[in-house]
């Protein structure tokens, strides 16, 4: 099954992209061009695929985990919105996501 993700880049543009329920949002971004750097491939030992959901999603989403939260504190440009892509598997309810890609990343293991 296929759902439909808007991916707006740094520069503000958006990107729709096909993205298959049961990935992750890390790789569907990363699928679609996005630079979502992902240096620990998803363990959760970086913030470099830092995305900035869109408010009216964020409270759709699984909530984050403690350790995601943590890791959080070390991404540039935090929001309250903010989450790690890579923590989010897709599902069919989340047709339709918006994310904000930062212009900048920051990897949490060479601070």
């Amino acid at each position: 099954m296929s759902i439909t993700v808007t991916f707006v880049d740094p520069h503000g543009k958006p990107v729709i992209a096909a993205c298959e329920v049961g990935d992750n949002l890390l790789r569907a971004g990363q699928a679609a061009g996005l630079p979502l750097e992902g240096t620990c491939e998803g363990q959760m030992a970086c913030s470099t695929c830092h995305v900035i959901v869109a408010p009216e999603w964020f409270g759709r989403l699984p909530p984050a985990s403690e350790e995601e939260e943590d890791m959080l504190d070390f991404a540039a440009g935090a929001r309250r919105t903010s989450r790690l892509s890579c923590q989010i598997e897709l599902t069919g309810e989340m047709d339709g996501l918006t994310v904000s890609v930062p212009g900048e990343a920051s990897d949490a293991r060479r601070m």
